[in-house]
């Protein structure tokens, strides 16, 4: 059962379900709260609860919006762009041939055909990062799906500037932010399993931290360490 508490200008997504205690959640990247409670719980009572942890709600969120934030990149030469955690020079040559893009030790270098504008440059490279995600993924969940007994039916990536993944917990579907090519790779790793995870517990209860807990015992320090990385470009 979803309800939605508003206090001034912030937002509660309430879930009640069967569980023994309220669990409140501020979301990286963009601050969203929710608060998963036990199945009887009267909305009046959350409400209280949720006004003694006002400081502590917008506190979480001050520090999310402090977070530094890409500049938005215009695909140019000599221009700094991430891969993996690691950072490298664009090098971007206009040649008469299929667009595409290399990779070496300290460059990527982007082939786009003369004349090309910003933003057939920055399609060529983002449907390279895609690339390079979906070679990295199916591996993944491979070895994921046993650990946790799930089944991934179908993934998704695409550019998301207010989450780094999502589930749809009914059809067996993850969504993955694009943007997690630009992290270390065990960044993606645990964003994945995050939302693996959300495929047996839909909200951020206490079965959902158990299995995290179990499963992938450092995500606490992964969840730190991506949320002091930058966000997207707005």
């Amino acid at each position: 059962m979803m309800d939605t508490l508003q206090l001034g200008d912030i937002e509660i997504a309430v879930t009640r379900k069967d569980v023994k205690h309220v669990h409140l959640s501020v979301h990286p990247p963009e601050g969203r709260v929710t608060l998963v409670a036990p199945a009887q719980s009267r909305m009046d009572v959350l409400r209280a609860y949720a006004i003694t942890r006002l400081s502590w709600i917008r506190k979480q969120q001050a520090t999310l919006r402090t977070q530094a934030r890409e500049t938005p990149r215009r695909h140019v030469t000599r221009e700094s762009h991430h891969l993996w955690g690691r950072r490298y020079l664009l090098d971007v040559q206009y040649v008469d041939a299929k667009p595409g893009v290399r990779l070496d030790h300290k460059r990527i270098t982007l082939l786009v055909r003369p004349g090309s504008d910003e933003e057939k440059r920055a399609d060529v490279i983002h449907e390279w990062h895609k690339a390079l995600l979906h070679a990295a993924l199916p591996e993944m969940i491979r070895i994921w799906e046993p650990r946790l007994n799930v089944q991934v039916r179908t993934y998704y990536l695409q550019r998301m500037k207010t989450r780094w993944g999502s589930c749809n917990y009914a059809r067996g579907h993850i969504r993955l932010n694009t943007e997690l090519v630009k992290k270390p790779k065990h960044l993606l790793e645990y964003v994945l399993v995050h939302e693996m995870a959300h495929l047996i517990a839909p909200t951020h209860d206490g079965k959902f931290v158990e299995l995290l807990d179990e499963h992938f015992p450092l995500w606490r320090e992964a969840r730190s360490e991506l949320n002091t990385l930058p966000l997207p470009a707005i």
